[in-house]
């Protein structure tokens, strides 16, 4: 417990807001680059360290990749605000028998989901969690609820390996790597993409992600036989949808089957642009988003549903929107001014084929709890990783992963993506983080493992 005490008081007194650390690593980039970095002779290192900046700051291609970011979140979100997804939850909390049945129907779905979509499983995990909370007490179950919110967010354990992970689907994306790598060593020739059939859906991937599932039901599990009765006074209770009398030209807005027949079409639309690709189970952000967009528009059917969805999801992606273009900058600094390769070569001279997966993960362990963002540290970090696992020949899969699972770790300790659940279960993060550390530590060591044996 007392881990857990020093943990909250570091995050809650001393550490930045992610924007504000956003801000502070830009700072240092330019510092950095300044001092150590190569410019063209001719022209103020200063002058060119800005264009540098500038560059990387409205990169095309990434700006791409943040659009992309920005509705994987909000998608997964909106399908999770649907009335089917609704009754699933209802469903699900009329299994609660006992505290132990508690936890694992709030565990499972969110973890299998988090692996399908990290937004998805985010909020999905968030209210499942506070709907069996409240079942419990009406029914007089002694749960403890803060265990409880801390398996609604166990699946941003899982998630960048999963099918909507920012590194492996960017990756899997063609002319991603060229356009990531610009400016790196022109004698390398990148691969046009990495398949998710390299990494997501790789035999020791599904096996090292099915290995922490079990785990973490076990010791959750094990934790709830165990764990002393804690309830919790609710925040205001949760937006819901209100049907409205549709005013003159709104009716095609209201139609339900607006919305069921659109969606409809962009599925058909997904099978014939993008069934070669599933076939190949190459999954790309385009090709997930829209799957989602569809799948959003039919559950929901009415327009207007829909986009009350939507603008109840939007505000959760504003972290994205603006803290994306700020790692793109650094980016364009590390990249332009030679820092990435000189990085690449110390790690190069230190690390081997064997153990620079191990360093990938630990490194970007450490990275997320200053760049909360997938995408953000795929941007700043990807290119030194691929960078040294072409010099060491490392497969990159392995070092993608390797990034995924560092990143994906430490979310149990950094708490910048537990907001969401912790506005919607009205919990603290004080409350969850015991449970959530003892995940992270179990998740690590069969990460480590994993990378170690595969």
């Amino acid at each position: 417990m007392w881990l857990s005490r020093f943990t909250t008081k570091l995050f809650g007194q001393y550490l930045p807001s992610p924007f504000a650390i956003a801000v502070i690593l830009t700072g240092i980039s330019l510092i950095l680059a300044l001092l150590f970095g190569e410019f063209k002779p001719g022209s103020s290192p200063l002058v060119q360290v800005f264009s540098l900046w500038e560059t990387g700051l409205w990169n095309q291609g990434l700006l791409v990749f943040a659009y992309q970011m920005m509705l994987i979140l909000v998608l997964g979100h909106v399908l999770v605000l649907s009335e089917p997804a609704d009754r699933f939850m209802e469903a699900l909390t009329r299994q609660v028998k006992d505290p132990t049945t508690a936890v694992l129907w709030v565990l499972v779905p969110t973890l299998l989901l988090s692996f399908f979509n990290w937004g998805l499983g985010l909020i999905f995990g968030a209210l499942v969690a506070r709907k069996v909370g409240e079942f419990a007490r009406r029914n007089r179950i002694p749960v403890n609820y803060p265990l409880l919110g801390a398996c609604g967010y166990a699946g941003m354990m899982i998630w960048h390996g999963g099918i909507s992970g920012s590194a492996p689907i960017k990756a899997s994306e063609p002319g991603h790597l060229q356009d990531l790598m610009r400016g790196s060593e022109t004698a390398i020739v990148w691969p046009d993409s990495i398949s998710t059939a390299a990494t997501v859906f790789s035999w020791p991937n599904l096996l090292i992600t099915f290995t922490v599932i079990l785990v973490l039901v076990g010791v959750a599990y094990r934790i709830a036989q165990k764990a002393s009765p804690k309830s919790q006074a609710w925040p205001d209770s949760i937006s819901e949808f209100h049907e409205e009398e549709p005013e003159s030209g709104e009716q095609m807005d209201n139609s339900v089957w607006g919305g069921r027949i659109l969606g409809g079409l962009i599925l058909i639309v997904v099978v014939i642009q993008y069934g070669a690709a599933l076939g190949k189970l190459q999954i790309t952000p385009n090709l997930l988003n829209l799957f989602m967009l569809g799948l959003g528009l039919a559950l929901h059917g009415s327009f207007k549903r829909f986009l009350w969805a939507v603008g109840q999801a939007i505000s959760g992606a504003s972290g994205i929107l603006i803290q994306f273009p700020l790692y793109f900058g650094i980016m364009g600094l590390m990249v332009g001014s030679g820092l990435i390769e000189q990085l690449s070569e110390a790690i190069v001279q230190t690390a081997s084929a064997f153990s620079l997966p191990i360093w990938t993960f630990f490194s970007a362990g450490l990275v997320n709890v200053f760049v909360p963002s997938g995408g953000g540290q795929w941007a700043v970090q990807g290119p030194l990783v691929l960078q040294a696992a072409n010099e060491l020949q490392v497969p990159y899969a392995k070092v993608i992963l390797a990034l995924s699972y560092g990143d994906q770790l430490t979310n149990m300790l950094q708490p910048f993506w537990a907001l969401p659940l912790l506005g919607i279960t009205g919990l603290r993060g004080k409350d969850i983080l015991p449970y959530s550390l003892t995940f992270m530590f179990c998740g690590g060591i069969i990460y480590l493992l994993g990378l170690m044996l595969f």
